[in-house]
């Protein structure tokens, strides 16, 4: 059967090529649908040893709809084409009287729509056509709708949200060395101002502060952990109530050659306890050399399997900067602790920076820019304008669960972008 689809689709595909290739300006022509469900049916026919001509079916129906396929106990099973007049409305796969596996139709526009049906629904779909290809979600009228991705004949490509037919959302697009991120509206992008919802992917990042506040001492509640605010220290475009789960966490674990952080292995534990996924992170001081500041951090941080990456949190001072010798003698430090940490663990680390380190000192380092992806500290409405894979939006954050103010952070995606991540980059 499935040689049969094969067939099927590669004579709807040459049609299809075909129309395009005219030398008029027309819009393509429908195709003659009588000579499709005759191919149907002799490929039904020719193919699989199991399938024989009584299995082929025409059934007519209300409202001068057609079917010619297979039939088990009166229901459409198997391969078949469904037709009203002129159209055909679909031609592909049936399991017990509705749409199931694979099967094509052809939008209003007479594009050919190659998809996966579950339960009679499309659930995603390719769509070749002469600008482009696209592949992901649609409506119901064959639309780009929901999340997809497309690239065009001067090879630009857009990942993200659609809808109508239409980048509209979140996404963003690349041609050559150009890239944009940030949200759209019917094809135009807007900027890269964000706009927050439970359908984003938040996480939270811990240290002594979460646990200590002057002579108090505080706990972290775990069963209740949710994000409750997203702090004030910088606009935000927020939709309905503020209520979202922690999605991740990072922990800090060291700071310098000697420093630790005390609640490290218990707010481990409990983190991965709790089922969150779970990292650690170093702080970077100018005292002392990479390779000592990497072997400390080994030598007390976990790194078990399913954790996320392994962290360096790097925010020196101008003046800390000349203390380690200038900007490039500050980067071979950072380079060497990277490394051995990355050999170490098998997990490429994540450069904790800020837009003003960015700005400053990043070009000094253009392999590390290249090679190393970034969690931004940005406390303003607008998207960083990195590649990066963690933004941490606020520093002035609520938590249910947690007494003190805490880190929030978003993930650069949505969460079938970020199951994709955590099966790439966690621990194995």
């Amino acid at each position: 059967m499935n040689r049969l689809f094969a067939k099927e689709r590669k004579i709807q595909e040459r049609e299809h090529r075909n129309e395009h290739n005219s030398n008029h300006n027309s819009q393509p022509s429908t195709l003659n649908p009588q000579r499709t469900i005759f191919l149907s049916i002799i490929i039904l026919c020719l193919t699989a040893c199991t399938i024989h001509t009584n299995e082929i079916h025409t059934v007519r129906g209300k409202g001068g709809i057609v079917y010619h396929g297979q039939l088990v106990k009166g229901k459409r099973e198997g391969l078949g084409v469904l037709s009203l007049g002129d159209s055909i409305l679909y031609s592909g796969r049936w399991h017990n009287g509705m749409r199931q596996g694979r099967g094509t139709v052809r939008d209003s526009e007479g594009r050919l729509v190659i998809g996966q049906w579950d339960h009679d629904t499309l659930v995603t779909a390719m769509r070749r056509d002469s600008a482009g290809i696209y592949h992901g979600e649609m409506d119901r009228q064959f639309r780009a709708h929901g999340y997809g991705h497309y690239i065009d004949t001067l090879n630009t490509y857009y990942e993200g949200q659609w809808k109508d037919g239409h980048r509209t959302g979140f996404g963003f697009s690349s041609q050559h060395r150009y890239f944009r991120v940030g949200e759209w509206l019917r094809d135009t992008y807007r900027g890269e101002r964000l706009n927050y919802t439970s359908e984003r992917v938040y996480g939270i990042d811990l240290s002594k502060h979460q646990h200590v506040q002057g002579r108090k001492r505080y706990s972290v509640d775990w069963d209740r952990l949710r994000i409750t605010h997203l702090g004030s220290l910088s606009k935000k475009n927020v939709s309905g109530h503020v209520d979202y789960e922690v999605s991740f966490i990072f922990i800090k674990s060291t700071e310098g050659a000697s420093l630790l952080n005390p609640y490290y292995a218990s707010d481990y534990a409990a983190a991965r306890s709790h089922g969150y996924p779970v990292g650690s992170y170093h702080y970077f001081t100018h005292r002392t050399s990479g390779a000592q500041q990497a072997w400390h951090f080994l030598s007390h941080s976990h790194f078990k399997k399913g954790d996320l990456p392994p962290v360096l949190d790097l925010e020196p001072l101008p003046s800390q900067v000349i203390k380690m010798g200038g900007a490039r003698a500050m980067w071979s430090r950072v380079r060497n602790w990277l490394q051995i940490v990355e050999k170490e663990t098998g997990m490429r680390p994540i450069l904790y920076i800020s837009q003003t380190f960015i700005n400053r000192w990043l070009d000094y380092a253009p392999d590390i820019k290249q090679t190393y992806p970034v969690w931004i500290a940005r406390y303003g409405e607008y998207k960083p304008d990195v590649k990066l894979w963690i933004w941490q939006l606020a520093p002035d954050g609520k938590v249910r669960g947690i007494a003190p103010h805490t880190d929030i952070n978003v993930f650069n995606g949505y969460r079938n972008e970020f199951r994709r991540w955590l099966a790439r980059v966690t621990k194995k």
